[in-house]
Order: C-alpha cells, then sequence, then structure tokens
C-alpha cells in the first residue's frame, strides 16, 4: 500500500483528501438516501471511500494511507484481508457459495466456538448481530412464555424495535414515573406498544436496577445485558448490578442474555467469563465470521432446544436464506483459530497501554478528557467525572461540537475512530500504532478543546 498522507490538521478540511470521495458520494446521493447506506459510516461532510485494506490499514480512492481504529465497527479482529482468511474463500468460493443444504463448515465453526466457549454449547448461525440479539429475545420468550424483556438505558442491541427502546432517549424523557429510566421508542415508526413490554434498567444503579426486577420480573422473558456496551460509556456495570441481575434470573426463572457481538473478543471464551456469567443464551457476531456477513445465537444445549425443528414444529423459528453460508464460515474459523489465547491477552495489553498513554498524556496537558474501555476497546470522554452509564457519558454542549472535530482531526491526521471517538485494536498492530494513535489523540484532544 501508499504511504501515509495526510494534510494539516484541520478539521474544516479534514474528509477532503482528494476529489474521488466527493466525486464517489455526490454519485450515490442519486440512488442512495443520505449518500450512504449505513447511517453509522456517514460524517459531514462526506467520508472519504475505501479501495482496499490490508492489515490495520484502509486506502483509500484517491490513494491516502488511513490507520483503521474503527475496524467495521470493532468485526475486523485480524485487520483487513487477513491472509489465512482469504486463502480459505479462495479454496470454497468455487465450490459453491450458499446451499439449500447444511454443510460440514458450518458445523466445524460451531465447534470452535464451544471448544474456546462452553458455556455456548449448541449455536445457530444467522447473518447480523441484530439478528442474533432478536432471535436470542424470541427464543427467552419461547422458554417462558412470556413477553417482556429488559434492558439497560442507553444500552445498544440492534435494529430490533424491541431492544431499540431507550437507545435515544435524552434528559429531556428519559426519567418515567418514580425516576426510573423510562421505556422510549427510538424510531418515528416503531408502534408506541413496544415500550409497554421492554423494561428499561439503570445500569450504575443496583438498589434501583434490583427494586425494577423485583417489581417487574415475573413478567420478564429475558434480560439483555452487553457488559461493556459503548452507549452506556464503554464501562462494565458494577458488581451490584450484575448481583441484581442474576438474583431475579434465578428467583423468577427469566433468561440472562448475554449480548457478545462485540465482546466475545474480550477473553477468550467470551466476555462472560470475565464477569463471572453463566447465560442462558449468547448473541455473537462480527469476529466470528471473519470479515463476513455473521451473527449466532448460542447457549447450552437445553435452552438452545426451543429452536430444534427435527420433532415437528419447533418453539421457535429461525431460518435465514444465508445463514451459514460456507463463506462466511470458513473464513470465521480461520480467524478464530489465529485468534487464540495468546492473541487476545496480546491485544489486550495494547490496550491497557494504549488507555495509560492517552490518561497520562491528558494529564500532562491538564485538560478534562478521559478514555474508557477494557480489553481491545477504547471510547473518548471530554470530562473528568466518573463515566458509569448512558447518562454520565451523555453528551453535553461541549461535546456535542467537539467530538466531531476530535474525529475529522484524528481522521486528517491519518486515523479513522468512529464518529464518537470509540475504536478498538487489531492484530496487525503494535507499539508503533499504539504510539501513532496516543500521540495523535492527545494532541488534537488538546488542540480542539483549546480552540
Amino acid at each position: 500500500m501508499s504511504s501515509p498522507v495526510t494534510t494539516s490538521a484541520n478539521p474544516s478540511n479534514a474528509t477532503q483528501f482528494g476529489m474521488g470521495s466527493a466525486r464517489a458520494f455526490e454519485r450515490a446521493k442519486h440512488v442512495v438516501p443520505g449518500g450512504s447506506m449505513r447511517s453509522a459510516t456517514w460524517f459531514a461532510p462526506h467520508p472519504p471511500y475505501a479501495a482496499r485494506g490490508e492489515g490495520c490499514w484502509i486506502e483509500d480512492i484517491d490513494g491516502h494511507r488511513i490507520l483503521d481504529c474503527a475496524n467495521n465497527f470493532f468485526s475486523l479482529i485480524h485487520g483487513h484481508a487477513f491472509p489465512p482468511a482469504v486463502e480459505a474463500l479462495r479454496d470454497v468460493i468455487g465450490r459453491g457459495t450458499a446451499f439449500g443444504l447444511p454443510t460440514e463448515y458450518e458445523t466445524a465453526l460451531a465447534e470452535a466456538i464451544r471448544d474456546r466457549a462452553p458455556r455456548c454449547e449448541h449455536v445457530r448461525f444467522c447473518n447480523s448481530g441484530t439478528e442474533a440479539v432478536m432471535f436470542a429475545v424470541k427464543a427467552a420468550r419461547g422458554l417462558t412464555g412470556r413477553p417482556a424483556i429488559a434492558k439497560m438505558e442507553g444500552a445498544y442491541h440492534g435494529a430490533y424495535d424491541h431492544l431499540e427502546v431507550s437507545l435515544g432517549s435524552g434528559p429531556a424523557n428519559w426519567d418515567g414515573p418514580g425516576g426510573d429510566p423510562a421505556a422510549v421508542v427510538y424510531d418515528r415508526g416503531t408502534p408506541p406498544g413496544v415500550a409497554s413490554d421492554v423494561v428499561v434498567l439503570p445500569y450504575a444503579d443496583p438498589e434501583r436496577c434490583a427494586a425494577i426486577l423485583e417489581r417487574e420480573g415475573p413478567r420478564l422473558a429475558g434480560v439483555v445485558l452487553d457488559t461493556l456496551t459503548s452507549k452506556a460509556g464503554m464501562v462494565p456495570p458494577p458488581q451490584g448490578t450484575l448481583d441484581a441481575i442474576r438474583d431475579a434470573c434465578r428467583r423468577y426463572g427469566i433468561m440472562l442474555i448475554c449480548d457478545e457481538v462485540i465482546g466475545f473478543r474480550l477473553a477468550h471464551a467470551g466476555a462472560h467469563t470475565v464477569f463471572g456469567l453463566e447465560p442462558d443464551l449468547i448473541a455473537l457476531g462480527k469476529i466470528i465470521g471473519g470479515g463476513l456477513p455473521v451473527g449466532a445465537v448460542a447457549g447450552p444445549a437445553d435452552r438452545m432446544a426451543v429452536f430444534d425443528h427435527t420433532h415437528g414444529a419447533p418453539a421457535v423459528a429461525h431460518g435465514g436464506t444465508f445463514s451459514a453460508n460456507p463463506l462466511t464460515m470458513v473464513a470465521g474459523l480461520v480467524t478464530l483459530e489465529a485468534f487464540d489465547k495468546p492473541a487476545v491477552d496480546r491485544l489486550n495489553r495494547l490496550g491497557d497501554t494504549l488507555r495509560a498513554r492517552i490518561h497520562a498524556g491528558f494529564a500532562a496537558a491538564g485538560i478534562a478528557a478521559q478514555m474508557t474501555g477494557y480489553g481491545s476497546l477504547f471510547r473518548l470522554h471530554l470530562t473528568s467525572a466518573p463515566i458509569t452509564d448512558y447518562r454520565s457519558c451523555y453528551p453535553d454542549a461541549l461535546a456535542k461540537t467537539a467530538i466531531p472535530k476530535i474525529h475529522l482531526a484524528m481522521l486528517d491526521r491519518g486515523i479513522l475512530l468512529t464518529p464518537n471517538c470509540s475504536g478498538s485494536l487489531s492484530t496487525p498492530m503494535g507499539a508503533a500504532e499504539i504510539d501513532l494513535i496516543a500521540t495523535a489523540l492527545v494532541e488534537e484532544t488538546t488542540r480542539v478543546l483549546a480552540s
């Protein structure tokens, strides 16, 4: 790939790497609402358009090189064009890309997931993280016969209506009766009745969480929990919250659903092992597909039997035309094989080093900012106050203005973060990349806050 090319650190100029991306965006606007297939990948005035990737670097269509810390929203654990995945895809693609029959490829990937995460005893594949959490919720309803679910305030779990509740709530509407978090629908087209079947829990208030679960427990099919959700600050929940969830699930027969679509990368056997959880169902995605579309629902065999179709109609129907397609299965298998325990531990140590370097830089610069995260995940916050949950990281007027400027300034330095200035590391990264990220982020945050 070409050598890094950057312009001056000027946020107003940050995305203007060349005219190719500007022309590509103008062309897209004629056939795509908003000019982008994913709102998450768009930022003003327009993003650069990718041409190719190799390892932890992207090259845009104007030939500029960008260090990728977004990794397609944390899905590329080995970066781009991971050679074993590319070779596996070459080997299988000529044999057919999808069949109306099962293949042994799907069994091999399911076995690999089970072998590293024994709680994932049985696995059913789908095509996205959204589908994975949605099917886990449907399974919980099928297992319990109850309609309602509980989720943490502000937590993102994909685009299923019930799981979007409270995703965009703010100070004007986030308090319900008695000060409990309100169930606020997200999209204009969401039926208002959806909110009645969603109980919203406070991430960092164990006593209130326990009280809500005590009151609502008998009608709950499941509690959906991501132990490091970015929208809730990318911080782990307090032990008291975990204890309250455990107790309620045990007392009322509620299914604990761990959303590890992102968090599976945090430990060799998954995030639930970090926090001592024994979920009934686990939603997987992102890294298990080796860079291709993927999702999965997994769990103990007795829970997953809700999907068993061999004795007539299953309790919960589950299908998908491209679920468990051979390309995703072979790419996912070699990707997980290479992300073994030493690789997980090394990447987590790099994440610790990055966060420590950035904290030290902020302290030396005397600016009120911090970096949260765990393992290979990180997120910037423009406050020195403790970040504990969705409300404590809700952007104030300063953050709403400054975070987009920092994001663009980092891109101008040749480093891609997600638009809210979160990111992830990939295995091709090492000390040199950590130095690039930490130095640029401290400098650009300091400069933007001083302007």
